[in-house]
């Protein structure tokens, strides 16, 4: 059973930034691609962005060139740098990982395990 606890959600105005975090439980985090995902109020979960085992970012294009994914296997704990905040990036955020695949995935139903999230708002 792996655990992800995800923390740096906040309230933030438009066009600022915040640095989510996400810790996970398993020992072996390195060998797995990571996910962040979002889901706002009355909408599905979506994509946001994935990191693979070697550290090749891969993000949705309402996030590109705002939000960076990174990785540190050595504190197993993937970020999620937001810059240029917007109103629509209001949702909360959960990190996702899939024990099962070492290929990376933007299907939210392909993650096994999930962290309970963590809520962004942005304000105007």
């Amino acid at each position: 059973q792996v655990q992800l606890v995800e923390s740096g959600g906040g309230l933030v105005q438009d066009g600022g930034s915040l640095r989510l975090s996400c810790a996970a439980s398993e020992g072996t985090f390195s060998n797995y691609p990571m996910g962040w995902f979002r889901q706002a109020p009355g909408k599905e979960r979506e994509f946001v962005a994935a990191i693979s085992r070697r550290g090749i970012g891969y993000y949705a294009d309402s996030v590109k060139g705002r939000f960076t994914i990174s990785r540190d296997n050595a504190k197993s704990t993937v970020y999620l740098q937001m810059n240029g905040l917007k109103r629509e990036d209001t949702a909360v955020y959960y990190c996702a990982v899939d024990t099962r695949s070492y290929a990376y995935t933007r299907n939210a139903a392909s993650y096994e395990y999930w962290g309970r999230g963590t809520q962004v708002t942005v304000s105007s």
